[in-house]
């Protein structure tokens, strides 16, 4: 499976994210192309700047002539808080929800305008799709943050079109990657306080810290503001899991600058774009001709619900990627019969499966931990069956086959459409296969 990884050292921002993807690949025309066909008087520039010893890319928006800024030299500007124009959609969204006069709201964007700018857009329906997932998260955590309905968060002009052309670029950026998924690390949130329009905040800022919810964080060494609002919002729709970095082979690297160059920390977003390596099978146990890897194991007790609707679970969790479930008769408390739902899953899957175990079982506990797994290489052989294709899976140790398995779902969908028994279409295809290999 192709897949990218955002190293969150040094945060995020939307800025910082575009510089990647156009680092790892993604060209730049077209994210110009698409801030043009926006028409919301936005453009791009791009650079090559060098952040503590690394090079990397540096992709501005550019409104009314001028530039994003950094939070703290915003304001430090006073001539540019009148034009609307700062860092704010990044560093704090650019809202006036307090005041709701005809004057104060004349060169404003709600929502629901946003919105329907993204929709008109001239790129696909996924881009359309994200792109209103991340601005309407941004939306809802300034609205929870200052206690008003969404509808009343109200983005400047000029700062709605930083906001817009960050978000849907990077929506459409994040489709032509090419990837199924995007994970991240924890993040870097940096670390002091900032000025913001409602005065002196902690870091981070309270819409970001809305947005970060659920996902890890932590503070390093910079005292200044790292996750934006804008950054946390992309990162929070696009990012399927969050963690160590998974095991795979790293095709692509790209590095997006900030704005800011820090002593003895580099200033960038790093991602890195591959495929998954499927059993870790690089990883060749030294105790034996076999492969080793690392699961995580998901237990749950469950004694007051249907038997059919474990079996919904079970085939839920498999559809979201889980390795392997099954259940075990157990005797719970007072004698009562239970039963003992277990989930194999990748390390980066495991949140979103017990997420989904939360959601769809009565347990009201779940039980985690980290497990070796020692597994046999393996592969799939077609044969040619009467009936049709039969996938075999097959298992090798030291370079020799010794395990064979014809696929069920393969073999079921042949036996009914052809009105055959089941058996009789597996062993048939064992036969073949078997017959292949010795000529």
């Amino acid at each position: 499976m192709r897949i990218a990884y955002l190293d969150g050292s040094s945060g995020i921002s939307g800025d910082m994210f575009l510089g990647a993807l156009v680092d790892a690949g993604v060209p730049f025309k077209l994210l110009q192309e698409t801030v043009a066909a926006l028409r919301v008087g936005a453009d791009l520039e791009v650079s090559r700047v060098d952040r503590n010893g690394i090079s990397a890319t540096k992709v501005d928006v550019v409104v009314d002539g001028q530039k994003d800024l950094p939070r703290e030299e915003f304001w430090a500007h006073p001539e540019r808080h009148f034009s609307g124009h700062s860092h704010e959609h990044g560093d704090a969204s650019a809202h006036d929800h307090e005041h709701d006069s005809h004057e104060k709201h004349a060169h404003s964007r709600n929502l629901e305008d946003i919105l329907g700018i993204i929709e008109a857009a001239p790129i696909s329906s996924q881009s359309k799709k994200t792109a209103s997932e991340i601005f309407a998260a941004l939306g809802t955590a300034e609205a929870r943050v200052h206690n008003v309905e969404v509808s009343r968060v109200h983005f400047h002009e000029v700062g709605a079109a930083d906001a817009i052309a960050d978000i849907v670029c990077a929506a459409v950026g994040a489709e032509a990657l090419g990837v199924e998924k995007i994970y991240a690390s924890a993040m870097n949130v940096g670390g002091g306080t900032v000025q913001c329009a409602h005065g002196v905040m902690p870091v981070p800022a309270p819409a970001t810290l809305e947005l970060l919810k659920g996902i890890p964080v932590y503070s390093g060494d910079v005292q200044k503001e790292l996750v934006t609002p804008t950054g946390a919002a992309i990162v929070r729709v696009l990012a399927t899991g969050f963690g160590p970095r998974p095991i795979m082979t790293t095709e692509k690297i790209g590095y997006g600058a900030g704005s800011r160059d820090f002593p003895h920390h580099s200033n960038v977003l790093r991602i890195s774009v591959g495929e998954t390596v499927e059993s870790a099978a690089s990883n060749v146990s030294p105790s034996g001709p076999w492969e080793e890897d690392e699961v995580v194991v998901l237990e749950a007790n469950i004694d007051d619900q249907s038997p059919q609707i474990i079996g919904y679970v079970a085939d839920l969790l498999l559809a979201a990627g889980a390795l392997d479930v099954f259940t075990t008769a157990v005797q719970m408390k007072k004698s009562r019969p239970g039963t003992l739902l277990t989930v194999l899953a990748k390390p980066q899957d495991a949140s979103k499966l017990q997420d989904l175990l939360f959601r769809e079982s009565s347990t009201l506990g779940i039980r985690s931990r980290n497990e070796k797994r020692y597994v046999l290489a393996r592969r799939h052989e077609t044969v040619q069956t009467p009936w049709g294709e039969v996938r075999i899976k097959v298992g090798s140790m030291a370079g020799s086959d010794s395990q064979l398995a014809p696929e069920y779902e393969d073999c079921r969908c042949l036996a009914a459409e052809h009105h055959v028994p089941l058996k009789t279409v597996m062993q048939e295809a064992l036969r073949m296969y078997l017959d292949k290999k010795n000529g």
